[in-house]
């Protein structure tokens, strides 16, 4: 068998071990939480016959195991539950949710990851210079404030102050593609400048490790201009770990935007787990962790074969 296919094929199967102990680990801590589920749906005025009906009807009085082996099949198949609070499907709120983060990480990274490629050649390009400790000092900066003060900060001077955009991330089907990139600026503004500094200080470290290799001073040698050098040659062989960086930082976008979503009040996947979870939802709980556990070890299975295949000693093995 060929490294690269053996190699993709530990990952499938890693990646799948993941899943299902995440499954069980967001199983076990949603079972273990403080309080009776029966109780905080029919509330402190339930008799003890109404709790003991719906017990039997959730299925609480049925052994651990046996409801996790239920609800795993039930997932498996497609079916994320019924919410316990309005009674709507999980999986239709989940996908209007869904989409609106992805289109929020999916803005936030068609700027964030140029951006901070470009920004760490530049740093190399100037190493030790007023360019690379200005880009250094304001990325560290950025990394070193919690994202949700960054948040409140920015919609103090940009939306209240200045007035120019919303304040409230709200979007919904009936606005054009401008009018929520509009209602999205502040949190678009917020999660680049978060992930910027992860993306940009990995891409600087990367390429100064190459720019040691005998090959690098080969091309210097010949004439090339400094930036000719670095993107030419030392970028493209830099390329692993940038694609490792990039990945696990698409991953927060999409997983850690929890924070985030609360603070702009934006529909999405982290803001309809926080409302569940207030709500003790167990189902609503269980499905978005799941969502999320997915999204994350599937990028981070994304970014290892990325890697492998851009090893050119896997992809021609002697």
């Amino acid at each position: 068998m060929h490294p690269i296919v053996k190699l993709v094929a530990q990952r499938l199967a890693l990646s799948t071990l993941l899943l299902l102990a995440a499954s069980i680990l967001i199983f076990v801590g949603t079972q273990i939480l403080p309080g009776d589920v029966a109780q905080s749906i029919l509330g402190q005025s339930a008799t003890p016959e109404n709790l003991a009906n719906l017990r039997a009807e959730l299925g609480l009085n049925e052994p651990a195991v046996s409801r996790y082996l239920s609800w795993l099949n039930d997932v498996l198949h497609g079916d994320l539950g019924t919410a316990l609070t309005n009674g709507r499907d999980i999986g239709e709120s989940i996908g209007y949710r869904l989409k609106n983060t992805l289109f929020l990480a999916s803005c936030a990274a068609v700027i964030s990851v140029p951006l901070a490629i470009f920004l760490g050649l530049l740093a190399v390009r100037y190493k030790d210079r007023w360019p690379d400790k200005m880009i250094s000092a304001v990325t560290l900066t950025s990394i070193s404030i919690p994202e949700f003060l960054i948040g409140y900060v920015l919609m103090y001077f940009i939306a209240v102050k200045l007035g120019w955009f919303s304040s409230v991330a709200l979007v919904n089907d009936g606005m054009s593609f401008f009018e929520k990139l509009n209602a999205i600026a502040l949190p678009v503004m917020v999660l680049t400048l978060v992930v910027l500094a992860h993306m940009m200080r990995m891409t600087r470290a990367a390429i100064l490790n190459v720019m040691q290799s005998a090959y690098i001073e080969t091309a210097e040698l010949k004439g090339l201009s400094t930036f000719s050098v670095i993107a030419r040659h030392a970028f493209p062989n830099a390329i692993s770990p940038i694609v490792n960086v990039v990945m696990l930082n698409l991953a927060y976008l999409v997983v850690g935007v929890v924070v985030i979503e609360v603070v702009f009040v934006y529909p999405g996947m982290g803001q309809y787990l926080v409302d569940h979870v207030s709500k003790r939802d167990v189902p609503v709980v269980q499905a978005c962790g799941i969502i999320f556990a997915a999204v994350y070890i599937g990028l981070n299975m994304v970014a290892d074969i990325v890697s492998i295949l851009a090893n050119p000693r896997l992809r021609h093995p002697k």
